[in-house]
């Protein structure tokens, strides 16, 4: 019997294209094993979203010199030329050879349904649009058999958790706010998640969806990246502090109990000290319920890689541990 070992780095969404690797290679007849070393095929799902993640996977491979190896998942151009001159062995899989298959669940309890994939966004600092391709979104009624799947399926092991994911929920094309509902409807307990959501696409239909839904959560991840407004426009991200803020707080005058999480990028190519104490501001006004800080590190291809990465990278680890303090309540 032909066996197959997956590695999963990044996001839930990485996680999720992991559970449909395993439907596809399990169709071609193989059967997965706990032990890498022991596998005919090893997948690494891998993410270029951030350079650390890319050299986690140059690790990988360096010790799996005589294996077969698959990578699937967010890869630039450039990090494959890299991986293949490292290792020749490697095939790439495209997320699309997956993205519509059933998933074998790999948790019990927590189900991860893209509804979508790809994004047409194109913030300058992003390799999503250039690895996973342009928006694509899946049939309603894809979606929902796939729940009634995870939530009551033949065998028991029911899901009390339904993750939607895409790298921007808000642009689904058949209508979030639409889907949330038929989705909230569906006799069975389970409580729904959704990630992420982009500010400018967040809109009063979905927050009036979400405030009358029972199943759906009461946290909500809606990535800021900056608290100034010359970065975001660098970024290329089509909104302004001022409607950041005030969509935060049309979210919590409706939803009153809502927790709200963020992203944020510190030493984003250019970011003064000035720019980046407005970042420090928006914490401290709006106080998020979690935050999600990164360092910012050039992806080749990308816009933002032509600009000059300026920012000092122990200048990149101050401005991190002072968002950091402030996102776990240190600072007042």
């Amino acid at each position: 019997m032909k066996t197959y070992h997956i590695i999963t780095f990044g996001c839930q969404a990485n996680l999720a294209d992991s559970e449909r690797i395993a439907r596809k290679l399990e169709m071609s007849g193989y059967k997965m094993t706990a032990k890498p070393e022991s596998a005919d095929i090893v997948v690494i799902n891998a993410c270029s979203v951030r350079q650390s993640a890319t050299n986690r996977v140059y690790g990988k491979i360096r010790n799996l010199k005589n294996k077969k190896i698959i990578i699937a998942g967010c890869v630039l151009k450039e990090d494959k030329k890299k991986l293949l001159a490292k290792n020749k062995n490697i095939e790439f899989w495209h997320p699309d050879e997956y993205f519509d298959l059933t998933p074998i669940a790999s948790n019990s309890n927590a189900t991860y349904i893209p509804i979508m994939t790809g994004c047409d966004n194109f913030c300058t600092y992003c390799a999503v649009p250039y690895t996973r391709g342009r928006e694509r979104s899946r049939p309603a009624k894809n979606i929902i058999q796939d729940i009634k799947n995870a939530v009551n399926p033949p065998a028991g092991g029911k899901a009390t958790e339904i993750w939607l994911l895409g790298q921007n929920v808000n642009s689904y094309k058949y209508g979030f706010p639409e889907l949330l509902k038929i989705i909230n409807d569906i006799p069975d307990n389970f409580k729904i998640y959704f990630m992420s959501s982009h500010p400018k696409d967040f809109s009063d239909k979905l927050i009036k969806t979400i405030s009358e839904s029972k199943k759906v959560s009461r946290e909500i991840h809606l990535p800021a990246q900056s608290g100034d407004n010359a970065i975001l426009k660098k970024m290329n991200r089509k909104y302004t502090i001022s409607h950041y803020k005030n969509l935060i707080k049309k979210i919590r005058k409706a939803i009153p109990d809502v927790k709200i999480s963020t992203d944020i990028i510190v030493g984003f190519p250019g970011e003064t000290k000035e720019q980046f104490q407005n970042t420090v501001k928006l914490f401290k006004e709006l106080k998020f319920s979690k935050a999600y800080i990164g360092k910012y590190s050039p992806r080749p291809g990308t816009p933002a890689a032509k600009m000059k990465d300026n920012v000092p990278i122990e200048e990149k680890k101050r401005r991190w541990q002072i968002l950091n303090e402030i996102a776990n309540k240190k600072l007042n």
